[in-house]
């Protein structure tokens, strides 16, 4: 079984998400099928299909968290010990050369990557060059557009 890294706050919020699964959106879609039952003929009541529909999908979802918490390999960046490299888990301020500005990205698992919120998967390329560089190290990345360049500014473990 391969195993996928997930930091420890993506961990959170899937288990978070499987309680809310469990705990909410499965007693409501039992009481709307039980509800839908009541009006009679099942074959042409579209509620209870929508019901159906909806249940399907939430035990789809709950599977889904299930697995991938249990395939996690949970990783503290404040445990590892990475002697000032960049590693999973780590935030990273760069500056981009061509754009000459600062951004800060966090090395997340894939299930967590969110660029708005400055979390890019450990497998996109910029994640990929930045693992095991130092901070003031210079970073080509080959991305979709081209060529871009970073220079490592400052390396955290929060």
């Amino acid at each position: 079984m391969i195993k996928v890294p997930l930091t420890v706050s993506g961990a959170e919020k899937l288990k978070q998400e499987l309680h809310r699964l469990k705990t909410v959106e499965r007693p409501r879609i039992i009481q709307a099928i039980a509800e839908a039952r009541a009006h009679g003929d099942l074959s042409e009541n579209a509620e209870y299909h929508a019901a159906k529909e909806q249940q399907s999908f939430i035990e789809g979802r709950i599977s889904d968290v299930e697995t991938k918490l249990g395939n996690a390999q949970i990783i503290d960046p404040l445990t590892v010990n990475a002697q000032g490299r960049v590693v999973f888990g780590a935030t990273v301020n760069l500056f981009e050369e061509d754009g000459q500005r600062e951004v800060t990205y966090q090395i997340v698992g894939d299930d967590e990557a969110d660029i708005q919120d400055g979390k890019i998967s450990i497998s996109s390329p910029i994640a990929r060059a930045l693992i095991g560089k130092e901070s003031g190290d210079i970073v080509e990345v080959r991305v979709p557009d081209g060529t871009r360049q970073y220079e490592i500014l400052d390396i955290r473990y929060i």
